[in-house]
């Protein structure tokens, strides 16, 4: 067959050719969106969009009456005809439709955002902004910063920014991502590699509420925590001031499609941000209150256990309680009054934003507030957003617990071997006694005993969410590992192994450190701590027998036989005994799912590469942490 020749000059040439081209493309946007439209219907917007002069919209979807009682559509399509009332009716200049091209026809916005546009380059135009890594499935390659960070592992482990809880200009990142040429190979997505490590922006690209922060230099990206790689010149604080105002997050949900809407934040809808251009005055003042907002957030953070950037709780830090004589209610009243104080000056500083990006944008008081009234209640800028649905008494509570926790966190990382037991034996101090020595040091001009009481003082209150404990081992036994399991996102490093579950009595309870607990450290857990508890609750209930203690025997055998029992199920875990269906109850090995059973460890030998979820999981099916379930 011949080769068949196309006249290039005589398609171009064709006067209608942008009409059939447009309709077409109508049509397949449509369609994406899940709209059937006739060509004739398709044609029709064409002509409305691109040849009249003006186009008109009525918004008769739920109109209402002056009173805001619902009215009948058509009485009110005719009211506007007539001039009685002038709320539903929008005429937009054609030219304007090109403000939100290839988005949704937003005809209540489409003049404004136009307006506000115009002047202004888009956001796309000074900086690359991609998505990143696809790992897909996620279990081989992502972690929680914790779950490796306190030894070399075999894996260059990279943080990861993947989206996230709603932060705006600050978000500590605590996932961390196997960054081995092995690892890249496998990821269903990677890109050009050199998109990596380079300070930007990042957001969330699925959730309700639009948030901003700052992407760190050394960090990988993903799909749903893309990236804003600004050009040279172009200040990302600046770039985030504006891209967190309330104008922009308006402009944004003019561009979103009906699929998108309160669900993502697309690409093509963050490169459509216009950057308005700023004196050096109003530049500077942005760029300062953004650093500000983000040194705060970042500067409070260092009291948060899973935060990067932790280095004690707000509690243990001086600057609340002066020489470290103040009564503890006096030292929580200090760390309320300052999240309190850092709240309003956060809240301030947005604010002052808030003014200056619509002034940079020309906003006049009238469209200012039909800004303000189309976007809503806005998230407030607070220290601590992971407590805002908390009460002052809940958070207070919070605070007491984190100070304890953190006391045990110092316990068990100065401990030689990384196992605590409950009890004194075994020539070891109980985690209690060893918890009271740190408060000593830490509160020393009040004194252990004193402090001690202030703090049971808090614990025995009665506060939503949080177990009373009537004294600090009833805490440590019953509350404390359901508190760090919670607080560590389901991935707990520090496990109360226990020879019973819930808050009942326990006759055998020591704290291991996951990142320590291998092989050996497991074998002398039992042929030692346990070993010497079992010698001597037999001599006890020898002694009992003898003495004609019959009570007291029945329960030192109950004890005897409690112990035992979690012997022979720790005995399970170091073997690796399985029976029935793989992962079942009866299941006691450490199941790597993507590995291949001959690369998975015989009995108790756990890659800590593999993280928390894998290796914990045998224990928690033996029943022999103190928390059921504590996978979540």
């Amino acid at each position: 067959m011949a080769n068949r020749r196309i006249d290039v000059r005589a398609i171009l040439a064709d006067p209608d050719l942008r009409r059939k081209l447009m309709v077409s493309t109508i049509q397949a946007t449509q369609a994406r969106e899940g709209i059937e439209t006739s060509r004739e219907q398709a044609d029709r917007a064409y002509h409305v969009v691109t040849e009249l002069e003006r186009a008109a919209f009525f918004d008769l979807q739920a109109p209402q009456s002056v009173a805001g009682e619902p009215v009948d559509r058509h009485a009110a399509f005719v009211a506007q005809l007539r001039g009685d009332r002038t709320d539903i009716r929008f005429d937009i200049a054609h030219r304007d439709f090109a403000s939100i091209e290839s988005s949704p026809l937003a005809y209540d916005r489409v003049g404004n955002v136009a307006a506000l546009t115009r002047r202004s380059p888009q956001l796309g135009s000074l900086a690359t902004i991609v998505q990143g890594v696809i790992v897909r499935p996620d279990e081989p390659f992502l972690r929680r910063f914790w779950e490796v960070s306190t030894r070399r592992l075999a894996r260059p482990w990279k943080t990861l920014h993947k989206g996230g809880e709603f932060g705006r200009f600050y978000f500590d990142a605590d996932l961390v991502i196997d960054w081995s040429l092995s690892a890249q190979s496998a990821f269903h997505r990677l890109r050009d590699s050199s998109l990596y490590f380079r300070e930007g922006l990042t957001w969330p690209r699925a959730g309700g509420e639009f948030s901003m922060r700052r992407l760190p230099p050394d960090c990988v990206f993903s799909d749903k925590g893309p990236a804003v790689l600004l050009h040279e010149g172009i200040d990302l604080w600046f770039v985030s001031a504006i891209a967190n105002s309330a104008v922009a997050e308006y402009i944004m949900r003019a561009r979103l499609s009906r699929k998108e809407m309160g669900a993502r934040w697309e690409l093509h809808v963050i490169k459509g941000i216009p950057i308005p251009a700023a004196a050096a005055a109003d530049s500077s003042r942005l760029i300062d209150l953004a650093r500000e907002i983000y040194s705060a957030k970042a500067y409070w953070d260092s009291g948060n256990e899973i935060s990067t950037a932790f280095v004690m709780p707000w509690l243990a830090d001086s600057r609340f309680y002066g020489r470290r004589d103040g009564a503890l209610v006096e030292v929580l009243d200090a760390v309320e009054a300052f999240e309190r104080d850092g709240d309003e000056i956060l809240q301030r500083r947005f604010a002052e934003i808030e003014r200056i990006v619509f002034e940079l944008y020309g906003v006049n008081e009238r469209l200012r507030q039909l800004i303000v009234e189309a976007v809503g209640v806005r998230p407030k800028e607070l220290l601590w957003p992971q407590m805002a649905k908390k009460g002052p008494e809940q958070k207070r509570m919070e605070h007491v617990w984190r100070l304890l926790s953190y006391l045990v966190k110092r316990v068990i990382e100065e401990d030689e071997d990384g196992v605590v037991p409950y009890s004194n034996g075994s020539g070891e101090i109980g985690v209690a006694n060893r918890v009271r020595e740190h408060l000593s040091t830490l509160f020393g001009a009040r004194g252990e005993g004193l402090i001690e009481v202030e703090i049971v003082n808090e614990l025995k209150r009665t506060v939503k969410g949080y177990r009373k404990c009537t004294s600090l081992e009833d805490w440590l036994e019953n509350a404390y590992f359901a508190h760090h399991a919670d607080l560590y996102k389901d991935r707990p490093i520090f496990w109360h192994i226990a020879s019973a579950q819930g808050t009942s009595n326990c006759a055998f309870g020591a704290l291991v450190h996951y990142q320590r607990f291998d092989r050996n450290r497991f074998a002398k857990l039992r042929s030692s701590h346990l070993r010497d508890v079992i010698e001597e609750l037999r001599r006890e209930v020898g002694l009992a027998d003898r003495a004609g203690r019959g009570d007291d025997r029945t329960e030192l055998q109950a004890k005897l036989e409690e112990v035992q029992l979690l012997d022979k199920r720790l005995q399970h875990i170091q073997e690796g005994h399985h029976e029935g269906p793989e992962g079942g109850d009866r299941d006691f090995r450490i199941l790597t799912p993507w590995k291949a059973p001959s690369a998975r460890p015989r009995g108790w030998d756990p890659d800590l590469d593999d993280g928390v979820k894998v290796n914990i999981a045998p224990l928690d099916r033996a029943r022999v942490l103190r928390v059921a379930g504590v996978l979540g």
